[in-house]
């Protein structure tokens, strides 16, 4: 929020009016401070050319110019210092949370057919990154993770409360990165062997896929059971839409353009049972919106009271004010010198 600390030192305005009009009614003559422009060494003959030029109609209605407009920028210039005294300031309130909040981690797939272009004309990978993004962003006091699932499962963020560093990394998951399998069961184990060791009251995994487990040593079920075990709830959320849907991406390792379409025929069955062993809830996202929803459901499903504190700070401004009227009375003296005052 903008605000001024020292608001009493626009009083100081007055006085500019208020010299305007002692000038007018000849209270007082202006200062003015002699200065020499010309070489005193110069001869009669530059002299004589030095009368004709200041002689010629041009030159004057220029110096005329200039000479108002010195005193026309005095004002800014003014009203820029009174401004610099009011101390200006943005200040900023920021939750700082004494309590911990809900651990969520996000166990994303990128398989190939996350490239699908089938999401309001995004990738359902993009979809979910931006999904993502956003509840991340929206929920202060969570701490948010991913762990990225092909034929392998790799922990990209674990979980953190920094969202800039949670958007950076998240940033960086690309299609085909660790495979071109879905080792669905990998991953959720993965997250919950990170999950484990939080003091977080509440403790969740969300699946964002689009396909089946067809890699890895580990069962689905059998990871759900486990994240069941250690009291963390299981959600998964099946984006895409069935049918023919065109895809395009590029090959991380190889650098190849794959281009076409391919039929989308995911079965959201074995999806459902892992979510209700993992004591959580399924969506079906066709559509970013319901993609937003899905996510917003779920972090509104593990939301928490938590303790916190109020911190504000103030970015002060007087300096930015300070050194804009510098920069007008220089350019006013300037125009002065130029017009011959």
């Amino acid at each position: 929020m903008f605000a001024f600390r020292n608001p009493y030192a626009f009083l100081l305005l007055i006085l500019i009016p208020l010299f305007y009009i002692l000038r007018h009614l000849k209270i007082f003559s202006p200062l003015s401070v002699p200065a020499v422009l010309m070489d005193f060494n110069q001869s009669e003959e530059n002299s004589a050319n030095s009368k004709n030029l200041n002689a010629l109609p041009g030159i004057n209605r220029i110096r005329r110019f200039l000479f108002k407009a010195a005193k026309f920028i005095l004002i800014p210039a003014c009203i820029l210092t009174v401004t610099a005294l009011a101390d200006p300031a943005v200040t900023t309130q920021e939750k700082i949370f004494t309590s911990p909040g809900p651990d969520i981690v996000f166990v994303v797939d990128t398989s190939p057919s996350m490239a699908a272009k089938d999401i309001d004309s995004q990738t359902r990978i993009s979809a979910a990154i931006q999904a993502v993004k956003t509840v991340c962003n929206e929920n202060p006091g969570y701490r948010f993770g991913v762990v990225a699932v092909g034929s392998e499962a790799a922990v990209i963020v674990p979980p953190t409360d920094n969202k800039a560093i949670f958007n950076e990394r998240f940033s960086d998951v690309a299609i085909g990165s660790l495979g071109n399998g879905s080792a669905l069961g990998v991953g959720i184990s993965t997250a919950v062997y990170h999950l484990i060791s939080s003091a977080s009251p509440e403790k969740a995994i969300v699946l964002l896929t689009d396909g089946e487990n067809n890699a890895g040593d580990i069962h689905p079920e059998t990871a759900a059971e486990l994240a069941a075990k250690h009291g963390i709830k299981l959600f998964a959320v099946g984006i895409g839409s069935r049918g023919t849907v065109p895809i395009e991406y590029t090959d991380s390792k190889t650098g190849k353009l794959y281009s076409g379409y391919f039929e989308s025929t995911f079965n959201s069955a074995s999806i459902r049972k892992i979510t209700a062993i993992g004591n959580g809830l399924y969506f079906e996202a066709k559509s970013m919106q319901e993609l937003a929803q899905s996510l917003k459901t779920i972090s509104v499903n593990e939301n928490i009271p938590q303790n916190y504190i109020t911190k504000t700070s103030a970015k002060l401004l007087y300096k930015e004010f300070l050194t804009a009227a510098i920069v007008f009375f220089i350019l006013a003296e300037v125009f002065r010198k130029i017009a011959g005052v």
